[in-house]
């Protein structure tokens, strides 16, 4: 049995763009993933279409799985000999029990790596319009829990030290605890009137911001009903926000799009709709499956060759590669069933012409996916020779990920 290899990873606050390339290449070799509530669901859509997905998820004052459980199961699937990520959201050496976990590991015999990811006190911040220090407001940072192992769930810390010396202080996950937080502060020589700001949901559509201050913030969290999760940032460096963020004020900002596929081809539209600051979800995920078509087809014969989609015209040149064929020894015209698959053809050096510019011919193969009705292409193409080139199959995991948007409310 082949040696397992855990990945301990971040995966940034919420935008998947976020995500270091590290991370997300362990993402994409993983056979198992054990991931959180607050990973961003559309992060399981990069991975193997056979990957194993693991919730985690934890609800405050719920839990789903315990701490035990998930390092006894990344310790399982380890010695199984699978790669396994262990994907948390922001960095997890911040309140990520990353330590707790490597250490589990050590002690098992087994091979990790830690991948820091973008934490949320600093993404969340810089996606709201302020960052976490200036030249003008605050040279120093401090990160806090807003709650811990504590009888009451109150942080206990240093408040004096922490009221007086710091400049800019992000409390995580504290908005049970901000009444006391806010006491605290000013209680140990914080200004009532230092200026607070809440971001929620931070870097994704949902992203709220609520500005006040320490004497202020707890009646207006109050009255805006705003949950965790959430970043709360005291200092003066909140003063930057003045309006809108560069982030909220993207065309698409709020908007949450689910993008139906009908092909596994990359989305160019997708991708667009997220450049203008929108959520996109593409559904279903799709697999696309070359099919082992080794029957002895002389292309040579052909004067027309016509392909139906980009996967068969991969296919096609694949299968010239590794049955030798020189492609100078066919001399069929190419022909395109749409533009995408025109440009692929060109791709190889290779010119095509779209299907309106066909010509009467005897002697025409089509290629195709699998899903292709005969008798549609028959019609279309007349009564020629077909070739099934792929497969495309719906990959069941995007339900999951589908599921947890939904239980997410987006």
């Amino acid at each position: 049995m082949s040696e397992g290899y855990v990945y301990l990873v971040g995966a940034g606050p919420g935008d998947i763009r976020l995500m270091t390339m590290k991370g997300m290449q362990s993402l994409k070799i993983a056979d198992v993933v054990l991931y959180d509530r607050l990973v961003n669901p559309l992060l399981l859509e990069f991975t193997k279409p056979d990957c194993e997905l693991v919730y985690c998820g934890k609800l405050p004052d719920r839990h789903t799985l315990r701490q035990e459980a998930i390092q006894d199961l990344l310790v399982s699937y380890a010695e199984q000999g699978k790669v396994v990520v262990r994907l948390k959201g922001g960095d997890p050496s911040v309140f990520g029990r990353v330590g707790e976990e490597a250490a589990e590991l050590e002690n098992a015999g087994i091979r990790y790596e830690i991948v820091p990811g973008i934490t949320a006190g600093i993404g969340a911040s810089t996606y709201a319009g302020v960052p976490v220090t200036h030249r003008e407001f605050g040279a120093s940072f401090a990160i806090v829990t807003g709650h811990d192992q504590s009888p009451n769930g109150q942080p206990l810390i240093d408040w004096q030290a922490l009221a007086t010396g710091i400049d800019t202080i992000a409390f995580y996950m504290g908005v049970k605890n901000l009444p006391h937080i806010c006491e605290q502060l000013t209680k140990n020589g914080r200004n009532p009137n230092t200026p607070v700001m809440l971001v929620q949901w931070g870097t994704i559509g949902k992203q709220r911001v609520l500005k006040g201050t320490l004497e202020s913030i707890v009646d207006k969290v109050a009255k805006e009903k705003l949950t965790n999760p959430a970043i709360t940032l005291v200092g003066d460096v909140t003063k930057l926000r003045t309006g809108k963020s560069w982030f909220e004020a993207q065309p698409l900002f709020s908007k949450q799009i689910l993008f139906a596929r009908s092909s596994s081809e990359h989305s160019e539209i997708a991708s667009k709709l997220r450049d203008l600051g929108a959520d996109v979800f593409e559904y279903p995920r799709l697999q696309t499956t070359f099919l082992e078509n080794d029957l002895p087809i002389s292309y040579e014969k052909y004067k027309q060759i016509i392909f139906q989609s980009p996967s068969s015209v991969d296919w096609f040149f694949e299968n010239l590669a590794r049955r030798k064929i020189d492609i100078r020894l066919i001399k069929a015209t190419f022909y395109a069933g749409s533009v995408k698959s025109q440009k692929r053809i060109q791709s190889y050096a290779c010119q095509a012409f779209l299907v309106d510019q066909l010509k009467k011919n005897s002697s025409r193969l089509v290629i195709g996916p699998e899903s292709a009705v005969t008798d549609t292409r028959k019609q279309r193409f007349g009564d020629h020779d077909y070739l099934n080139s792929h497969s495309v199959n719906i990959v069941s995991s995007s339900n999951m990920t589908c599921r947890r948007l939904l239980e997410e409310g987006r």
